[in-house]
């Protein structure tokens, strides 16, 4: 699979939130700039400290005026317990939208489902990306594993946005 090209807009989706809500990428245009991450499943140790992450430094997203999208194959209602209880440490809700792309037909709009090596096995699933789309809607920025790891992944999105915006 091939991500989209950096510049050109950003692959349209609308999605159900963890709460059954619509969300529409295209509702941000104009006014928003938006980071859309992709992670393999809810309530798993590495998605847990990510979105935590997020969840922490959602003010300095704001005074960036950017949206935040954590999308990944897990249902509505998988969503849904992940959102009200991140962690067992610490039982505090996620403060951004959680997307449902059960069918994956979103991750693979944006190259991000591929075959993946965990464990000494194989399998097709979500490559842990982020995508930083600035308010016209294009995309600007994409980052992988390579560019972060997920318990310093909002620092890092955070750096990119200072630097692109």
């Amino acid at each position: 699979m091939t991500l989209p090209k950096i510049g050109n807009l950003a692959p349209t989706f609308i999605l159900n939130n963890q709460n059954g809500d619509t969300i529409e990428l295209k509702q941000f245009r104009g006014k928003k700039n938006v980071v859309v991450y992709f992670y393999p499943r809810a309530k798993t140790p590495g998605c847990t400290v990510q979105a935590c992450g997020i969840r922490d430094h959602k003010a300095e997203f704001d005074k960036r005026d950017t949206a935040v999208f954590a999308i990944s194959p897990d249902s509505v209602k998988k969503l849904k317990n992940f959102e009200v209880e991140p962690s067992k440490k610490d039982p505090a809700s996620l403060n951004f939208d959680l997307l449902s792309d059960e069918d994956h037909a979103v991750a693979e709009q944006y190259g991000v489902w591929g075959l993946k090596k965990f464990m000494g096995k194989e399998s097709m699933g979500i490559l842990r990306t982020t995508f930083i789309i600035d308010k016209e809607g294009c995309l600007l920025k994409s980052l992988d594993l390579k560019d972060f790891k997920t318990k310093t992944h909002h620092d890092i999105v955070l750096a990119c946005l200072d630097e692109l915006l």
